[in-house]
This record gives C-alpha cells, sequence and structure tokens, in this order.
C-alpha cells in the first residue's frame, strides 16, 4: 500500500472506498474484541456491552462517504459502553478514527466545534464512571484533540499538494503553449520563404510570356511553372502537418541543420551529422535544431558551463531523421524547469523541457524519448520523418 498517496489524495476519491472501509472496519472490531478479552480496564463485557461494542464498528464502512453521521453513531454506542463502566480501551480504535475522519475531511470550524462536543462528552462520561481520576480525564481529553489535530494537519497537507500539483500542471500547460507559439513562428518563416519564392517564379512566368510573345522560351516557362507547383506541393505538406492555424510573427531566419555547428560550438560538445546531400524538409530540420538547443542548454546549465562529455549526432536511417543527444553523466542533473534533462538526477523524464521537445517532434509527425542511460548519464532521442503525411483537412 502506497501510505504517502493515501494521506495526499481526496478520502472521498479514493478507489471502492466502502469495501476498504468496511475491511477496516472488519479488522478494528477484531482489535477491539481481543481488548476487551486481554485488558484490565474495566466490566468483561456481557451480552449488552458486547453488542454495543460491535455495533459501534459497523458505521466506519461509510466514514468517507458520511463522516458526521458516522460519527455521531459511533459516539450513540460508545457513549453508553463506556457510562457501564465496560473495557474502556477496547472501542478506543474506532472513536479515533471517527474523529481522524471528521477532522481530515471537514472545515477547521466544524472540526472546532466537534471536538468541543466530544471533549464535553467524554469528560462527562469519564466525571460520572471515575469521578477522582484526574489523570485519566486528561489522557482521554490528550487523546481526543491530538487525533482532531492530526485530522487537520493532514486535511491542510493535502490541500497543499493539490495547490502544488495544479501549478505544476499549470506550468507544463504553459511550457506546451510557448512551444507551440514558438513551432508557429518557425512555420510562419517557412509560409513566407515559400510564397516569396512563388513569387519570383511566378514573375518569371509572366515576364516570358509579356516580354517577348514572339520568341516564347517554352522550356523557361515549362520550368519555372514546375517550380512553383514544387513549391506549393512541400510548403502545402510541412505547414499542413504541424500545424491547423498560423498566429504569430516571424522572428528571425528558421533554424536547419546548417546553423548546428554553431549551435554545438559554443557548448563544447561533439557533432556527428551523417545526413549526406539528402534534402531534409525545412520544418523537420527546424524540430532537429530546437531539440539539440533545448537538450544542449540543459546539459551545459547543469554540467558548470562545460558540455564536453555531451554527444550529438544526427543522422538518417531510411527516411527517417535522427536526433540523439547523450550525456556522459558528468552534470548534476536536472534542468531549469525541474525536469532533469540531461541530468543523473531525472527521477520520472516528464518536465517541462522534455514535453517541449515530445511537442516538437510530434509537430512533424515524430518520436521522442528520454530517460537515463544504462551506467549513467542520459539520453534523448528523437525519429523524425521526412517523408509528412499530409492531415485530411
Amino acid at each position: 500500500m502506497d501510505f504517502a498517496a493515501a494521506f495526499t489524495r481526496d478520502p472521498q476519491a479514493a478507489p471502492y472506498p466502502v469495501r476498504c472501509d468496511a475491511t477496516a472496519a472488519a479488522a478494528f472490531a477484531v482489535l477491539a474484541a481481543v481488548l476487551a478479552l486481554t485488558v484490565d480496564d474495566g466490566r468483561r463485557p456481557d451480552l449488552l456491552g458486547w453488542a454495543l461494542l460491535l455495533a459501534a464498528h459497523v458505521p466506519l464502512a461509510w466514514r468517507r462517504k458520511a463522516p458526521m453521521p458516522v460519527l455521531l453513531a459511533v459516539v450513540a454506542c460508545v457513549a453508553p459502553y463506556h457510562a457501564l463502566d465496560y473495557m474502556h480501551l477496547a472501542p478506543i480504535p474506532a472513536s479515533m478514527t471517527a474523529l481522524y475522519t471528521v477532522a481530515s475531511t471537514g472545515r477547521p470550524r466544524r472540526t472546532v466545534l466537534v471536538g468541543l462536543t466530544v471533549t464535553s462528552v467524554t469528560l462527562t462520561i469519564q466525571l460520572v464512571v471515575n469521578p477522582h481520576e484526574m489523570v485519566e480525564l486528561l489522557r482521554v481529553s490528550g487523546w481526543v484533540i491530538a487525533m482532531l489535530v492530526f485530522g487537520a494537519s493532514i486535511r491542510l497537507y493535502r490541500q497543499l499538494v493539490a495547490g502544488v500539483i495544479e501549478r505544476a500542471e499549470r506550468e507544463a500547460e504553459r511550457k506546451v503553449v510557448e512551444e507551440r507559439l514558438r513551432i508557429a513562428r518557425d512555420l510562419h518563416d517557412l509560409l513566407a520563404h515559400s510564397i516569396t519564392l512563388i513569387g519570383v517564379q511566378t514573375s518569371v512566368a509572366a515576364h516570358v510570356l509579356v516580354a517577348t510573345p514572339d520568341r516564347l522560351d517554352r522550356e523557361a516557362l515549362a520550368r519555372a511553372l514546375d517550380e512553383i507547383a514544387e513549391t506549393c506541393r512541400d510548403a502545402r505538406s510541412e505547414v499542413r502537418t504541424t500545424l491547423d492555424v498560423l498566429r504569430a510573427a516571424p522572428e528571425g531566419p528558421l533554424p536547419d541543420l546548417a546553423s548546428l555547428p554553431d549551435l554545438v560550438r559554443t557548448s563544447g560538445a561533439d557533432l556527428t551529422v551523417r545526413t549526406g546531400t539528402t534534402k531534409v524538409p525545412a520544418a523537420v530540420g527546424a524540430a532537429a535544431y530546437r531539440i539539440v538547443q533545448e537538450s544542449l542548454t540543459n546539459a551545459v546549465r547543469h554540467g558548470g558551463g562545460r558540455g564536453a562529455d555531451v554527444q550529438v549526432d544526427v543522422g538518417l536511417v531510411e527516411e527517417v531523421l535522427t536526433v540523439r543527444v547523450t550525456n556522459g553523466g558528468g552534470g548534476s542533473g536536472g534542468d531549469g524547469d525541474g525536469d532533469g534533462v540531461l541530468g543523473p538526477g531525472l527521477a520520472g523524464g516528464a518536465g517541462y523541457g522534455i514535453l517541449g521537445m515530445r511537442e516538437r517532434a510530434r509537430s512533424v509527425g515524430g518520436t521522442l524519448s528520454a530517460g537515463p542511460r544504462e551506467g549513467g548519464g542520459f539520453e534523448v532521442s528523437a525519429r523524425l520523418p521526412l517523408v509528412m503525411k499530409e492531415v485530411a483537412a
């Protein structure tokens, strides 16, 4: 059983609450029976005592569904049990469980009111049964207050954890949105470049038709029209497989594989590019560049400003561009966003930097994996297809 998860999750959201609580109630009933038979702090229960003792455990099966009614039902059975001076220790686990549930699921005002009421009832019964046992009065009151404080502390802890998780989810969503906007900016550049080429090629074709109609160069005209068609096909494929809507302003030229040497040189890492003369689509090249950029940024940041133990390998395998960035383990681990990119300290591999890189790879129909390497270190690996299938509108 994961006790940390049990303390942090909402008790009403736990799986099979009635079944689990019924099992726990049965276990508490067995414990109460053992205590009633072995501990000597009151009269041995008779038929009425056993009925009250066991009846006090039945409502615990619904303690998370209806905390206050369960507490009232338990008190209704436990109060006469104690008043008749039966074994006092036996029903304590059931009573404390009901108190804890009310404190851990209710507001502080309700917890205080319940504490005052239960303490008053307990003290009244204790004064009737054992009016001269002051130490016993303090002990019983202390247990009641301690259980209520413990339950209220667990409730505050759950609220704190829920707030942290909510903020982390909002931050992760913000990072993904930022990455999508950066993809949109890159595609804006790509689209603007393609449209410019189409405009130039169209002007060339128009000039050939109008300038010298008597000496029409059919080969030049056909070549210009073919180049226009090819540019349109490339631009349409790259744009439609990445984003449905472009909503951003350009921010400089679109990065590509040719920019990798300058990028890697500044980090001190080793670069190997094995693409030959194959033409890499602009969107795929931009995705590869951004993945390497994010990986190197975190490797250098958490490696003391040195990236000599980082290897960058870019190659082609059956019309798929592979990007692999490995860290030998010399860094301290973790990236600036707390996700441990290219660091040995990563636990789960689902931080904001990795989310952004996966979004970048997904934008061109590729995949990305990131995690610790066997023998130490960290590795980011991406597969980006060169032939991007068009998505039906």
